[in-house]
Formats: structure tokens, sequence, C-alpha cells
């Protein structure tokens, strides 16, 4: 097993200076001075197989005694030697293996591998039919042989657990977790080259100096014989197709490719559940990859089981359904049970939602018992019917469409009190939309602590799919709506979960809407603005559509003419109308930072328009230029005596409203080009 040692086990009242310790008990890692290096490192804790399900999802584990002969054939991949044969045991669900050398069928539905063992496995299947549970079951198993050396499971909508920001830092610290032994290097790699913890570094070079070369070095050096007779070391990534980053994405395949390419006798295995991506296939349909597809692969006896055993469990538990076996006998009938499974089709996720569905209790709005419901969920339409079904009981609820829009979109989870302090609402209304959505919802048991988070993923996709979602349809315009609610919060609130939210938040939500083209971005700005009524109390409106107006001036540089002038026009007017309201709020706007454009490189642009839209912005300034004056004269006379480089320019490319201002301001000195 790997080398774990325990140093002044039991010894407190002492100090430490100028010592370098590796590793105590196995789990903490220090830089030479006392610095700890899992802190340096900053890893996801969350994103591994030991995080707790309830809060972090995928909440998804396989029920016992199902899925065997699949866990089986991964396992006898996992553990066969670099040089051996192997066997999959089961029907025909590997498609192909490494391409230099051939798989056959003995007949009998087993395939059989000759010669060396490729490296990586790729299983894929279809959304909710069971990767995430097989990934935690295979990641569980090797940890119990210590051999598993890290696991990450991706879920989008979940901070940087759906991008590739902090995955190799995550895996490097659970690598020197698992492997106390590759401290040292990672230590010595960071000292090196400290950039490796930022994102100036490539993603293939963090993954070569924070994981590969440290794993390679202690293989080098001996002493892990008594762990590798058990077989290779294992890496498990699961849901990798819910990762935003899709560059990020074939740049981690590639590397790792091309690292077992030149190192083909490593004992290292990575093993990879997702589903079926174009670009995620493109990379892992080549040599060195053995393919499992999960999509044919019988799973109608795993789901009897997880359901027989789930209704007994729900039986002992509901006095209702207690007494109607009681009265009229078993249930669900042998009947019922048959052609449930048979419409559920073999989708754990179906499975599991289905019989939340049909077990939840009982509402005021939606009164019917599990024996009601069971043959409904026969006429439902596979997960869209249930997720209409079981959105519809709180469909008519105040604020519903705000929160489920909300809970869709967030860029990471949000508890209670952080969804209701974001949309302007009080927590017990989103409390009282959620609770009759549970089957779908994972809803914490406190107000201030968990977070709101989609059972999974095929949700959010049934929601953002309007020929699925129909009435529930969640459109990508609601990002406009989002950043509004973060930009207001950014200046309502000054701390809570809604307040950290808004400012990190605000521009990704904005940059989410702005990637519409002209004319559905221009269709989403009107009925933004249509329902005014709603935000018109929120002092920030004027102010938020001032900024991100100009901000998506540098976005959108090669707009046409027309698009343009629409941005520059409505820029203007919303600067005017916002210095007009003699309000605290729209004082911190103009005297705050807020606004980022240093990701749009360089911040000098060339806009063109008409005499008619010169002479419009210019009325517009006009009016800002007289109620900025009037209404706020301190902040202006103390902007006159700042830095000049924001005085009239974008050089410090984070811009308060003043900072929109004096910009706009180049346009009464003549510096524009005007079309004929």
């Amino acid at each position: 097993m790997p080398s774990q040692s325990t140093y002044f086990n039991g010894a407190s009242h002492f100090q430490i200076d100028h010592q370098t310790i590796n590793s105590i008990a196995g789990s903490q890692y220090f830089l030479s001075g006392g610095q700890d290096l899992s802190l340096r490192l900053n890893p996801i804790l969350d994103a591994s197989h030991t995080r707790n399900r309830n809060t972090s999802p995928p909440d998804s584990e396989c029920f016992p005694g199902t899925r065997e002969a699949l866990i089986h054939n991964i396992t006898t991949w996992g553990d066969a030697a670099m040089d051996s044969a192997y066997t999959w045991e089961t029907e025909d669900d590997w498609d192909s293996v490494d391409g230099r050398h051939w798989a056959f069928s003995d007949g009998s539905g087993s395939m059989v591998v000759h010669r060396t063992t490729p490296h990586i496995c790729w299983l894929h299947g279809f959304a909710g039919c069971g990767k995430s549970a097989i990934s935690l079951k295979v990641a569980q198993i090797y940890s119990g042989s210590d051999r598993l050396l890290a696991s990450y499971f991706f879920f989008r909508g979940a901070g940087d657990r759906s991008t590739m920001r902090r995955f190799a830092v995550t895996l490097a610290s659970q690598l020197a977790a698992a492997l106390p032994a590759t401290a040292p290097f990672i230590e010595a790699a960071v000292k090196a080259e400290p950039g490796l913890l930022t994102s100036h570094v490539s993603l293939a070079t963090q993954l070569d100096r924070l994981i590969l070369s440290p794993f390679q070095s202690v293989i080098n050096e001996g002493g892990l014989e008594e762990t590798l007779t058990k077989g290779p070391f294992l890496i498990v990534i699961d849901g990798l197709d819910e990762c935003e980053d899709k560059r990020g994405v074939e740049e981690f395949i590639d590397h790792i490719l091309n690292f077992f390419e030149e190192h083909p006798t490593i004992p290292l295995r990575v093993f990879i559940a997702s589903r079926v991506e174009q670009h995620i296939r493109a990379c892992l349909e080549t040599d060195g990859v053995v393919l499992g597809n999960l999509d044919s692969y019988s799973t109608w006896g795993d789901v009897e089981k997880f359901l027989r055993a789930s209704f007994r469990n729900a039986a002992k538990k509901d006095r209702i359904i207690r007494a109607y076996v009681r009265a009229r006998g078993a249930w669900p009938t042998q009947s019922d049970m048959d052609k449930l499974i048979g419409h559920i089709g073999g989708s754990f996720v179906l499975a599991s939602t289905m019989f939340k569905y049909i077990a939840q209790p009982a509402t005021e709005k939606d009164p019917t018992t599990p024996m009601d419901r069971l043959p409904l969920t026969l006429e439902m339409n596979g997960l869209d019917g249930l997720y209409a079904q079981t959105l519809a009981r709180s469909q008519n609820l105040p604020h519903f469409c705000n929160i489920i829009s909300t809970t869709a979109l967030l860029k990471r989870p949000l508890a209670i009190v952080g969804i209701s302090d974001l949309l302007g609402i009080e927590a017990f209304e989103v409390i009282r939309v959620l609770l009759s959505l549970q089957a779908v919802i994972r809803v914490p048991g406190t107000d201030e602590e968990g977070d709101v988070t989609l059972c999974h993923t095929s949700l959010r996709d049934f929601l953002t799919t309007e020929n699925r979602s129909r009435s529930f349809f969640v459109p990508s315009s609601f990002h406009l709506h989002l950043s509004f609610y973060c930009f207001s919060s950014a200046f309502e609130k000054r701390n809570g979960q809604a307040y950290s939210y808004g400012l990190h938040y605000f521009d990704d939500h904005w940059r989410s809407f702005a990637d519409l083209d002209a004319c559905d971005f221009i269709n989403g700005i009107k009925q933004f603005k249509s329902r005014r009524p709603v935000f018109v109390n929120r002092p920030q409106y004027h102010a938020f559509l001032c900024s991100m107006f100009f901000y998506t001036i540098f976005l959108k540089k090669h707009w046409s003419l027309t698009d343009n002038s629409y941005l520059l026009t409505e820029c203007t007017n919303q600067l005017a109308l916002a210095a007009e309201c003699s309000d605290p709020h729209i004082r911190l706007w103009l005297k705050q930072k807020l606004l980022d454009l240093r990701a749009f490189g360089s911040p000098v642009i060339t806009v063109e328009f008409t005499e008619h839209t010169y002479e419009t912005i210019r009325h517009g300034l006009q009016r800002a230029s007289a109620a900025i004056h009037t209404n706020f004269s301190e902040t202006l006379e103390h902007h006159t005596t700042s830095s000049g480089a924001e005085r009239t320019h974008t050089e410090s490319r984070r811009l308060s409203g003043i900072a929109i201002f004096k910009v706009h301001q180049v346009l009464d000195l003549g510096d524009v080009k005007a079309a004929q």
C-alpha cells in the first residue's frame, strides 16, 4: 500500500520552525517553512467521490446487487497487467479497444483482448443510465485497495466543478493525499513555477508538473511493489460532458493520450464516464482507449431489483400504503410492476425519479396517494413527462418562473436565502415553490445552509429546450434578468450569498445573454424593458442597462452600423435616466469600479454611426451632464482629481459609472467618425 506516516501522534504545546514535513497522518502536506501545500493548491473540496452527495450532486450510487457484471468488466481492465490479455464477461457492450491490437468475440458474448491493455477506459451512455453511480462504485473499489490516486466528478452549473479552472490542482491535492511520496515533487514544481497555480499556465503543463511527473518520479524511485502487485493505480473522471470548457476537455484528453503513448508501461489507468458529445468522441475514439457503450447494456433486471426494494421500504414508512395493502393485497401488483419497468426502459434516473414522484407526500395542491400516482406515471413521456407533471405542482405559485429559471441557469448553486436575496423576494416564497418539487430538485433542510440543486442534469436540458419543456421553457434571454439581479445585489447588499454571487457573476450572465445574435439580443432587451414595472422600484435599473450596453459595445465590436448605433443611443439614454435618479445607489454606481473590460483585449474600438445618431447621443449626454452636475457634483469633482488614465478613456479596463460618462464625452470633442 502507499506509504503513510504519522508524526507526533498525540503531542501538543510545541512548535516546529524551519522544517520540511511532507505528510502528517497521510493527509497534510507542508511546504518548507510550514505552509500547507493543500491550501496552496486550493483544490475543490466537493469534487471527489467522498463528497457529501446530498449537497454536491450527482447523488447516485449503485443499488446493492446491481451492475455487477459491468463493474467486473471495469475492474478486470483496471487490474490487468500492461502486457496481459483480459476478457469482458458480458454481452457485446464494448465497442472497440486499442486499434493497434485486435479484439474479437469468442462466440459466448465475451470479448478477449490480446497483448497490451489500454490505459484509458471511456464508459459512455445516455443521460440517466447510471454512469455516475458506476464511477462512484469504481472509485470506492480502488480506494479500498489503496490504488485510487484521484477522482473528479464534473457537474454543470456547479461553479468551478463545471470548468477546467481548478481541475489539475484538485487532482494534485488528492494525489498528494493518496500517495504522500508525491508531495515533495509537487512542492518542488510549485516552488519552481508559481504560475502553475494560475490560469496563465496551460492545462497540459499543470497536468505534467503537478500530477504526471510527480507520479512518474515516485514510480521510478520504487517502494510501491506491494501495492502494484494488485494492479496499476487509477484516476476516475466522471461527467466529462458536464465540463463547459470544451477546449479544455480536448486538451486534457489529447495530453493524456500523448503521455501514455510516450510512457506505455507506466502503471496508471484513467477511467472516464460521460455522455457522447462530439468533442469528446472525436478525441477518445482512437487507439489506446477501451470504449464501453452503456446504452446497449441490459439493466431491466437491475431496475426491477431497485424498484421492488424501494416500494418495500416505502410501505414500511407510509401508513396509507400499509392500509391499502391490508385491504387490497400486494402493491404494486406484478402487472403494475411489469408495466412500470417496461415504461422506464432501463433508465436508472427515470426509475429513481419516478419512484420519488410516486412516493412523495400529498400536498394541499396535490392530495393524490402513491396508488393514484403510479398509473399516472405510465402515461408520462419518459423523463420529459415526469418533469412536466412534477413542475406543474408549483406552476401557479407566485415567482415560480423566476425561481425555476434561476435554479436552472445559476453559474453555481445557492442556498434558499441566496436565491431569495438575489431575486428580491422572501425566503418562504422560494420554499413554497420548491417543496412540491423535491422529486426533481434537491431542497436543503435549512434556509441558510446547503444549496438548492437539480437532482439530475437532464432537468436543465429539459428546461432549456423549448420543444421539450414548452410552458416551462427557460430561454437564454433569462441570463439578462439574472445579470440585472446580480448587478442590483452588488449595490443593495453588502454581504451574504447574493452579494458575493452578484459581484462574481453578473458579467458572466450578461455574456451568456450577449452571445445571442443581434436580432435575439435586441428582442431580449425589449422584452426585459417591457417588464419594467417589475424592476422599476430597484434604482439600479437604468444604471444596469447603461453599463451593459457599454459593455456590449466592446463585446460586439463587429456588429453592423445599425446595431452599434442602437447600443450607443441606448447606452447614452440610460446614462441620462440613471443620473436623473437622485438615489444613493446611483452615487455608488458612479463611483464604484465594477465593470471589467480586461477580457476583451485592446480597449480601442472604432464606432461608425450616422449624423442623426450623433445628435441623439449628444442630446443624451447633455441631459446626463446636467443631471450629474446637479445631483452628484461631489462625485464628478472627486473623479476629476483621480487617475488620469480613467478620466478620458478605458485604459484602466475596470470602469465606474462616471468613467462611462467620461468616455462618452469624447463624442463631444468630435473624436468620432460619422457615416454619410
